[in-house]
């Protein structure tokens, strides 16, 4: 099994820059994605950004492109959503997802952490 655990998230205030960290510990050779999601509140969780395994392709929900940059440190098993210019509806609990079997479903997920962007 893999275990995922966020941190980084926080008070910011508009315009201002975030990293968010997601360590993976257990099987990871097992994870052939790990995804970014958010979910505001009252709202549906939804995609961010996803790097496959060896951080060579990545993937971004156009809300966040040229802002939001995910990267990767396979040694350490450590994935970073570096965060900037972000903005007050960036708002939300961001969770680390990861896929374990390759189907594109992402069946192991992290605690979340909140980010506030104060404008």
């Amino acid at each position: 099994q893999v275990q995922l655990r966020e941190s980084g998230g926080g008070l910011v205030q508009a315009g201002d820059s975030l990293r968010l960290s997601c360590a993976a510990s257990g099987r990871t050779s097992t994870i052939y994605y790990v995804g970014w999601f958010r979910q505001a509140a009252g709202k549906e969780r939804e995609f961010v950004a996803r790097s496959t395994l060896g951080g060579f392709s990545t993937a971004y929900t156009d809300a966040v492109k040229g802002r939001f940059t995910i990267s990767r440190d396979s040694a350490r098993n450590t994935v970073t959503l570096t965060m900037n210019g972000l903005k007050p509806e960036d708002t939300a609990v961001y969770y680390c997802a990861a896929d374990t079997t390759g189907t594109g479903t992402y069946d192991t997920w992290g605690q979340g952490t909140q980010v506030t962007v104060s404008s």
